[in-house]
């Protein structure tokens, strides 16, 4: 059985950046949920991301509609707008078919 020493007062380097950390502080980097060997710092360790594990569940998240139409009763629904700071400086300018009017408020 292997002994080993006390490490309350141990220091290592980082394997990422070279920085002198406690030893206790060094943790092991994980790419794709296996672990990589190296032991880099606790502010410098990058988390493991959940894109790197996409098809590994069978996940049935269903968002779209079969032949969606939009909302035809509402006046809102055929505005367009802009905002103040980005794009036109008009905020809501509408427009009606059939006879030429405009509003712009």
């Amino acid at each position: 059985m292997p002994v080993y020493a006390k490490a309350s007062k141990a220091f290592g380097y980082c394997d990422k950046t070279g920085f002198r950390y406690p030893l206790n502080q060094l943790v092991y980097e994980y790419r794709n949920g296996t672990k990589t060997g190296m032991r880099v710092g606790y502010d410098v360790v990058d988390p493991d991301q959940p894109q790197n594990f996409l098809g590994r569940l069978k996940i049935f998240d269903p968002q779209s509609l079969l032949d969606p139409r939009p909302d035809r009763s509402l006046d809102e629904s055929r505005a367009f707008f802009g905002w103040n700071p980005v794009g036109n400086p008009l905020t809501v300018v509408e427009g009606a078919v059939g006879t030429v009017s405009i509003t712009v408020s």
